[in-house]
């Protein structure tokens, strides 16, 4: 905004530093829709860390309290290094505020940021893979219920600590597991557009669509009523978000004018 004329010098598609053309734009505008929407995956693991919770109070009313407060949390956080980077930087914003300007001072703020970044990362990866876990060993056991390498869990016991047992397909599969998504997550460079593209294809269905249809049932909404209309609006306008957000990861990956290289990340 031109403060001496109160008229706006800039454009939807921002204005030009670089060789950056309006398409490409275009498209980043769509992948960061996703990658805002990658932050509001919590409802799949609702459940799981409400099943935790202990009574009284109830865990409904813990969870509503849990999920104002880290919803509100987390868009500020995000705002704020969205708009505030931007405003500092323009369209040379990096995608990696801490290392994408090769600067690396201070190292302590740094530091405190990566190390919050990596606790954070650790703790988000438990959570998030248990429905997989779960859903995996349950089909094991179901399919083979008298396998002793599935069903039967060996105890031990250390000096100094309870007794305690492991399961030998858990284990095994587990750490598979998280070997598989390490190597994949090394091997593509696309970090922005691979999380732009899984927090689009999860986004609505998981997040908006399903809760959304739970709650009219739940609530016994009826068909057509003013508040079946908006919510059926909102699930529709989260749809295209999720639409345009895939679109624009996948347009980042195909037009990369960069060379791709396995296990490097510009």
């Amino acid at each position: 905004m031109d403060s001496g004329n109160g008229k706006a010098m800039g454009s939807l598609t921002g204005n030009s530093i670089g060789v950056v053309a309006k398409r490409q734009r275009i498209w980043r505008i769509f992948e960061a829709l996703g990658i805002m929407a990658f932050a509001y995956s919590s409802s799949k693991v609702l459940f799981e860390v409400q099943d935790t919770l202990k009574s009284p109070p109830s865990e409904e009313k813990t969870m509503k309290k849990v999920s104002l407060v880290s919803v509100g949390v987390t868009t500020l956080c995000f705002m704020l290094c969205g708009c505030v980077g931007y405003a500092a930087f323009g369209d040379m914003s990096p995608n990696n505020l801490l290392t994408g300007f090769g600067l690396y001072n201070p190292y302590y703020l740094l530091d405190i940021a990566n190390v919050a970044v990596v606790v954070h990362l650790v703790r988000e990866y438990q959570v998030s893979c248990q429905p997989i876990f779960a859903f995996i060993e349950k089909q094991a056991l179901v399919r083979f219920p008298s396998s002793d390498f599935i069903a039967k869990d060996i105890g031990f016991r250390i000096p100094g600590f309870k007794p305690t047992s492991f399961n030998l397909f858990r284990l095994i599969f587990r750490t598979v597991f998280v070997m598989i998504t390490t190597l994949i997550s090394m091997v593509l460079p696309f970090f922005n557009d691979v999380i732009g593209l899984v927090g689009a294809l999860g986004f609505w269905p998981l997040t908006v669509y399903f809760p959304v249809e739970m709650y009219i049932v739940q609530k016994k909404i009826p068909k057509w009523s003013k508040m079946w209309v908006c919510l059926q609006f909102f699930s529709f306008a989260c749809l295209v978000v999720t639409i345009a957000a895939a679109a624009g990861s996948v347009a980042g990956v195909v037009f990369e004018p960069k060379p791709y290289k396995p296990f490097k990340m510009d």
